[in-house]
């Protein structure tokens, strides 16, 4: 029974932490339909945002909840302002761009900090079930994904802010003719995606060896499971984090984590297969 409640916090811990790491790109995508292939540049800034400022002396959950996604927003409101904004509409533009740009910030960062692996300490400790240990950092995990998908479901359903950031996404002349300011909301909404991709850099920090080509190792799994998720934001990729977690997690813990990623490579291909629009597609039409 102790070996079963493990799996199951280890398997909750993983879909936990690959919806945080998806819903900068979900926001990004699914509202702007912009392929940012920098999305892993995002995480990578956060977690460097993270260990810098927490070898520097700042508190770590301060640094993990609250430097990173304000450096990665900014970033995110620069990166808009000089580039993205020229590019709306022209998906393929779009992802030549963020690929350049992924280059330059990889190479920005190898520059001012070198190539070598940091880190801080995993903070909490740990806690015992049975005759196994667990991580008090994994809980935070899976509160913080639970507490992202409430507050962004709050946002775009119950506030002003939400439901005109929805309008302009759907219909940037109407909103415009209303007196909204398009410019300005996409900003603002790249500006959070950039921030949340940061805060999940944060998250990653302490678990995870960070390198400045670090997101390299997040970028397709993102995709593929934004993708997977459908049209809908929060209910696609909430589905699809739930389900590649999950095979991922099982499938390392009866194998390696070689094959678990071979294996959750393959079955998000053949779930594209069948499922061409995404699983908000073919299911939970018309939800956020």
């Amino acid at each position: 029974m102790d070996l079963y409640l493990i799996i199951l916090l280890d398997v909750l811990n993983r879909a936990s932490g690959l919806f945080i790491l998806c819903l900068g790109l979900a926001i990004l995508f699914g509202m702007m339909r912009v392929i940012n292939l920098a999305h892993g540049e995002f995480v990578m800034i956060g977690a460097y945002a993270t260990v810098i400022s927490a070898n520097a002396g700042v508190n770590i959950w301060i640094s993990i909840l609250v430097v990173a996604p304000l450096v990665t927003g900014a970033v995110g409101i620069v990166v808009e302002r000089v580039l993205i904004r020229h590019l709306y509409g022209r998906l393929v533009d779009s992802m030549l761009a963020t690929w350049g740009l992924s280059l330059l910030l990889i190479g920005l960062v190898t520059t001012f900090f070198g190539n070598t692996m940091q880190g801080v300490p995993t903070p909490l400790g740990s806690f015992r079930i049975g005759l196994y240990s667990a991580s008090w950092y994994t809980i935070f995990t899976i509160g913080v994904a639970l507490a992202l998908l409430a507050a962004t479901y709050g946002v775009l359903r119950f506030t002003r802010a939400g439901m005109v950031a929805r309008a302009v996404m759907q219909n940037p002349a109407m909103a415009q003719t209303l007196g909204v300011n398009p410019s300005t909301v996409y900003m603002t909404t790249f500006a959070v995606g950039a921030a949340v991709s940061g805060l999940a850099g944060g998250i990653i920090a302490p678990v995870s060896g960070i390198t400045p080509v670090m997101g390299m190792a997040f970028i397709a799994k993102s995709f593929i499971t934004v993708v997977s998720g459908g049209s809908a934001i929060l209910v696609g990729t909430a589905t699809a984090s739930g389900i590649f977690g999950t095979i991922n997690q099982l499938a390392t813990f009866f194998t390696t984590p070689v094959y678990g990623e071979v294996i959750l490579f393959v079955c998000a291909i053949i779930l594209i297969r069948l499922l061409p629009q995404g699983i908000t597609g073919r299911f939970f039409k018309g939800r956020l």
